[in-house]
This record gives C-alpha cells, sequence and structure tokens, in this order.
C-alpha cells in the first residue's frame, strides 16, 4: 500500500508540471479556439532562463520570476508577430495552426544554434536541497513538495485574476463572444496578449519545476511534455481551465502507475489510449462542452 502511494505522489508531480502547461493551452484555445503548438518549446525557454539565473547566483525563486517574466515577453512577441495578423486578414484556422507548428520549429531549432542555447545537454543545479520525508509511511521529497505547492499557489493566483480581476472579467467575455466584447469596449487585442503572456508565464514555471526533478534541459525538452499537456487539456475538455486540471493529473497518474506496475516502454501509449477511451465517451473532454466546431 505504501509504495501505491508513493506512486500516487509521483503521478501528481509530473500530473501537476502538465497542469500549468494544459492552462497555458485551454486559456488560448479558450479565447482564439487556436492550439498554440509553440507553447511547448515556450517551457524550454523558461527552463533556459532559470538556468542561467541559478548558475550565476541568483536565488531561485527570483530565478523562476525571472524565467517567467520572459516568457511572458516571448508569448506577447509570439502573438503579435505570428497569429494576431493572419486573425486581422481573417486567415482560415487552418493557417493559424500550421503557422503554430512553424513557429515551434523555429523556436527549437533557433535555440539549438550556438549564438543561442547550444545543442548541447546541460545538467540542470538543484534549486532546493534535496531531502526525503517519511509521511505516514510514504515517501515524499523536498522537490515533489515544491512542486505541488508552486502549481497549488500558481493556479489559486490564476484563479483570482480570472474570477476577481478586470482583466479576467474582459477574458471571460471575449471568450464567449469575441464580437460582442469589442462592441462593449474591450480591447480584444491587448486581452488575447495577457492570455499568452499570463500562459506562457505558467509554462516557464513548468519547464523550472520539470528541470527541478528531472535535472537535464535541451532545446528540444519541451516536446513531450508540450504534447502530453496538450492531450490532457483535451482529455480534461479543452477551453476549461478545471478540465486542463483534471486531465493533467489524470495523465501524471496513468503514466507513472503503467511505469511502475507494467513497464515504462508502454507509459506513453497508454496515457494517449486513456485520452481515446475517454474521447469515445465524451467527445468534448470530461469537463468540455460540445459544441459544433472543436478544431
Amino acid at each position: 500500500m505504501g509504495q501505491l502511494l508513493e506512486q500516487v505522489v509521483n503521478g501528481l508531480q509530473l500530473g501537476f508540471v502538465y497542469a500549468l502547461i494544459a492552462v497555458g493551452y485551454t486559456m488560448v484555445y479558450g479565447i482564439i479556439k487556436l492550439i498554440n503548438f509553440a507553447h511547448g518549446d515556450v517551457i524550454m525557454v523558461g527552463a533556459f532562463v532559470t538556468f542561467f539565473g541559478l548558475v550565476r547566483g541568483i536565488p531561485w525563486p527570483v530565478a523562476i520570476l525571472v524565467g517567467m517574466v520572459t516568457c511572458a515577453l516571448l508569448g506577447v512577441v509570439i502573438e503579435r508577430l505570428a497569429y494576431r495578423p493572419l486573425r486581422e486578414k481573417g486567415a482560415p484556422r487552418i493557417a493559424a495552426l500550421i503557422t503554430a507548428i512553424g513557429v515551434s520549429l523555429f523556436i527549437e531549432n533557433f535555440s539549438s544554434l550556438r549564438i543561442a542555447f547550444g545543442p548541447d545537454y546541460r545538467q540542470f543545479p538543484a534549486m532546493i536541497p534535496r531531502a526525503q520525508w517519511n509521511l505516514f509511511g510514504v515517501k515524499v521529497s523536498s522537490v515533489q513538495v515544491l512542486i505541488i505547492v508552486s502549481t497549488l499557489i500558481l493556479v489559486a493566483i490564476l484563479q483570482l485574476v480570472v474570477y476577481r480581476t478586470k482583466i479576467g472579467k474582459a477574458m471571460r467575455a471575449v471568450s464567449m463572444d469575441m464580437d460582442a466584447a469589442r462592441l462593449m469596449g474591450i480591447n480584444v487585442n491587448q486581452v488575447i496578449a495577457f492570455t499568452f503572456a499570463i500562459g506562457s508565464a505558467l509554462a516557464a514555471a513548468a519547464g523550472a519545476l520539470l528541470a527541478a526533478a528531472y535535472p537535464q534541459i535541451w532545446p528540444y525538452m519541451g516536446i513531450m511534455p508540450g504534447l502530453k499537456a496538450f492531450t490532457a487539456a483535451v482529455l480534461g475538455g479543452i477551453g476549461s481551465i478545471p478540465g486542463a486540471l483534471l486531465g493533467a493529473v489524470l495523465m501524471g497518474q496513468a503514466e507513472v502507475l503503467t511505469a511502475a506496475y507494467i513497464t515504462t516502454d508502454f507509459k506513453d501509449a497508454v496515457a494517449f489510449a486513456l485520452l481515446i477511451l475517454v474521447l469515445l465517451v465524451r467527445p468534448a473532454g470530461l469537463l468540455g462542452k460540445a459544441g459544433p466546431e472543436k478544431v
């Protein structure tokens, strides 16, 4: 029983990292119905910026904050240069989707150049002393506590922003009806830029926490976590923040329990099979609402 509970904690650790990434996917989709495939690469940029801060002796909370601010600006730049021109010209949604894939490939390949981060793997320094405690027979590490507590704090702040602030109210209005929101005097472009900024900042935090748990970073490190988080967002119902959190936790549990009790080679297959099974029963995801058009 103790071993099972330890694996559940491991699943929470992984699921909470996915949750921070999935929220970014689902927020952008909820506002402009775009799957921002470049979001996975923002994870990598956040991890690298945090890494450079740590190796220069900056305290880890400040290093993560610098990474979040940097990625927030990166998200705004991506939206302004890549997606807004298409939106203003009324381009078909497939054009925005292909652009997102192009932006993702550009960030990955540019980051691997020597003038940027370089192609090599780098050892991510420990942000906090590694310790382990025994809580009622379950071993919990300091990194797991860091990830779970940090995620809960960030999600709580996000909830406050979305449901208790003026910009959050504007985000919800734009997600319901963009044209009506514009007629009511809401600056839609500003709201969309803010959505990209906050989603990218959360992705940067996820990148730093992911690197803290699995201490190696490289320019292509965001591909698989980004794909898993996107899958989690779809599993929970893309466009729904609670759905993204639920989907991410389920993905993390499925992946870790499969690796622990079946085989590590099968963990990705089980995670994606879970998505297929859920969508067969609920095509809009666990907490999503069915609509006339999904993608």
